[in-house]
């Protein structure tokens, strides 16, 4: 874990961004900043340890906000269920290189990226590398987000050269634990009786819990680099929706309802290749049956069955 360090992170309250901080801040001194549109947001991430500031990072407004963090955590992000490139495109991009060139004297900066970023292949067992071609994805809840990432990760290299700042640019897969995430979300609609909607038979992803995120933060950070280096942020294993659905149904006593519902031009499943992020950070602490059993314990209140265990 990292200590002794003076850490600013975007968009504290969000589902990574949220327990990431509440780990940081037992050993060091830890900012977030955002919006805060919602004041009770505001209040439970300083209730954390956390010392906040209300800033759009969209109008570049960091009148409050110091300029001698030794490490940027660049978590927050825009997504938008609209066409609004230009929106879109201020956030996560502009807002990108005006925070970076802000926090320019860090030591170090983690911009987080997605696995969006990657031009959908006709393949549903295909592993996405670093190297892979980039390209739209058509998002349906957010149409704009792969092409505003792409800009987003454009405009951090840039700043890593200009500024001589290292950085790296995560590109975040399937994250999950007990406070969100594509399968905690999907655990709830399991425990509630509701299907499962998916793109694909199977779906697969690279699943990583919110403990290993946690613990493999430092490692990144330090792999920072100039120019920005690139790595795919995901879990070792490669895990099917209906798969884990499964393993939810089976913890919650419901079993799980899965459909299929397929998306022209856009991602069958997403599994990364983690060989990069594995010579950096070592391998994962969490397999993602222990994660979902965590996640399920932590998030619907109580132990769970003895035999699903």
């Amino acid at each position: 874990m990292i200590s002794d360090e003076k850490i600013l992170v975007t968009g504290p309250a969000g589902q990574i961004a949220f327990p990431l901080c509440e780990a940081l801040a037992r050993d060091n001194e830890v900012w977030g900043i955002a919006r805060f549109s919602d004041p009770s947001s505001r209040e439970r991430v300083e209730a954390i340890g956390v010392t906040t500031r209300v800033s759009d990072l969209a109008a570049g407004d960091f009148a409050d906000v110091p300029q001698d963090f030794s490490v940027v955590l660049h978590l927050a992000a825009h997504q938008g269920p609209d066409l609004n490139y230009d929106h879109a495109l201020r956030v996560n991009a502009e807002g990108t290189g005006l925070l970076l060139a802000h926090c320019r004297r860090a030591r170090a900066a983690l911009v987080m990226s997605t696995h969006s970023v990657y031009r959908p292949h006709a393949d549903v067992h295909h592993v996405f590398r670093e190297t892979d071609p980039l390209g739209e994805v058509n998002s349906q809840h957010c149409p704009t987000y792969s092409m505003a990432k792409i800009g987003q990760e454009s405009v951090a290299r840039t700043c890593s050269r200009l500024f001589g700042l290292p950085v790296v640019i995560a590109r975040m897969n399937a994250s999950y634990g007990a406070n969100g995430g594509l399968p905690a979300y999907h655990m709830d609609s399991v425990v509630a009786g509701r299907p499962v909607v998916t793109r694909w038979d199977p779906c697969l992803y690279s699943p990583i819990h919110e403990d290993d995120i946690i613990g493999q933060t430092g490692a990144l950070l330090d792999a920072a680099s100039v120019p920005a280096l690139v790595v795919n942020w995901a879990g070792d294993e490669a895990v099917s929706v209906q798969e884990w659905c499964a393993y939810m149904g089976d913890l919650a006593g419901t079993g799980a309802r899965v459909e299929v519902q397929q998306v022209p031009g856009t991602h069958k499943g997403s599994v990364a290749d983690v060989t990069l992020r594995s010579s950096i950070t070592g391998p994962c602490q969490v397999d993602w049956r222990t994660g979902v059993r965590r996640t399920f314990q932590r998030r619907h209140g109580g132990p769970s069955p003895v035999g699903a265990i």
